[in-house]
C-alpha cells in the first residue's frame, strides 16, 4: 500500500510511470538504485520532499503499521519509533543548523539535509546534493546514522535502532549497579521488561559486528587509501547503505580498490 501512495505522489508531481515504480521499489526496499547519475540532484523539490518522507516511513518498525490498522495507537508509538522519529528530527535540525551558509534559503538547507539523513539512517542510499562538501559536522553525523540504521522489523539495515536503545538501557543498569551494588535492575521497553537472552544476543551481534567492522578495515587498508574512505566504505557495505565519503561517497565509486 505505501509502495502505490508513493507511485500515485510522484505520478503527480510529473515523474513518469517507469521512473515512479523504480523509484518506489527502491525506497521501498530502502536500497535505492538511482537510475540517473545524479541520483535524485536534478528533480524537483516535491519530488524529492516525497521520497524523503516515503524512505523515512519505510525505515519504520512494520509492527507500527500493523497496530495503528487494528487502532491501538499506543502500543504503535512504541519507544522505538519514538526514537527513530526523534534521531532524525535532532540530526536534520543539527546539519540544517550547520550547512544554512551553504545554501540560498532556510528551506533549500532543510530539504538536503532531510533528505540526505533519511536516505542514510534508512541505508537508502539516494542522494541530492555531493555532502562530501559538507562540514565536518554534518558529514560525521551522517556517519553515525550509517551505523545506526533503520527500525528493526523495517526493509532498512545498521544495528537498527531497538538494538541501540537496549544497548543504552544495558549500559545504564550497569552504572547503577556500579553505584548500588544490592539494586534489582531490569532492562525494559515499552514497560515490559526484556529477557537476559534477548540483552546477550544484542550485546554479541554488536561484539561481532564491531570484529567485523574492524577486520574488514584492516584488510581495505591495503590499498592505503584515506581513514574517511576506508571507514565509510565499510559503514555502506556493512549496513547496506551505499555512498560512504571521501573516494566512495555520492559523487564516487568503489572503483578506486583493488580487486583482491
Amino acid at each position: 500500500a505505501l509502495t502505490v501512495l508513493e507511485v500515485v505522489f510522484l505520478l503527480l508531481g510529473g515523474m513518469p510511470l517507469f521512473e515512479s515504480m523504480l523509484t518506489a521499489f527502491g525506497t521501498a526496499g530502502t536500497g535505492g538504485f538511482g537510475f540517473k547519475n545524479d541520483s535524485f540532484t536534478s528533480f524537483s523539490p516535491y519530488i524529492q520532499w516525497v521520497v524523503t518522507i516515503f524512505m523515512i516511513l519505510f525505515g519504520v518498525n512494520f509492527n507500527a503499521y500493523f497496530l495503528l490498522l487494528l487502532r491501538k495507537f499506543n502500543r504503535a508509538i512504541s519507544e522505538e519509533v519514538r526514537g527513530y522519529f526523534a534521531i532524525i528530527l535532532v540530526a536534520i535540525g543539527i546539519i540544517t543548523a550547520n550547512i544554512y551558509s551553504l545554501y540560498n534559503s532556510f528551506g533549500e538547507a532543510v530539504r538536503q539535509a532531510a533528505f540526505q539523513v533519511g536516505s542514510i539512517i534508512t541505508t537508502t542510499g539516494y542522494s541530492t546534493v555531493d555532502f562530501n562538501t559538507w562540514p565536518t559536522f554534518s558529514k560525521t553525523v551522517l556517519v553515525l546514522l550509517m551505523l545506526i540504521g533503520a527500525s528493526a522489523g523495517s526493509t532498512g539495515g545498521g544495528i537498527k535502532v531497538s538494538r541501540l536503545l537496549i544497548l543504552c538501557k544495558s549500559a545504564r543498569k550497569e552504572l547503577q549497579l556500579y553505584l548500588h551494588p544490592n539494586a534489582v535492575k531490569k532492562i525494559k521497553m515499552d514497560d515490559k521488561a526484556i529477557p537476559h537472552e534477548v540483552v546477550r544476543a544484542t550485546n554479541m551481534f554488536l561484539f561481532v559486528y564491531i570484529m567485523i567492522f574492524v577486520t574488514s578495515l584492516l584488510i581495505i587498508s591495503l590499498d592505503n587509501l584515506d581513514m574517511v574512505s576506508n571507514f565509510t566504505a565499510i559503514a555502506a557495505t556493512l549496513n547496506y547503505i551505499g555512498p560512504g565519503l571521501g573516494a566512495v561517497g555520492p559523487t564516487g565509486n568503489f572503483n578506486t580498490y583493488s580487486y583482491i
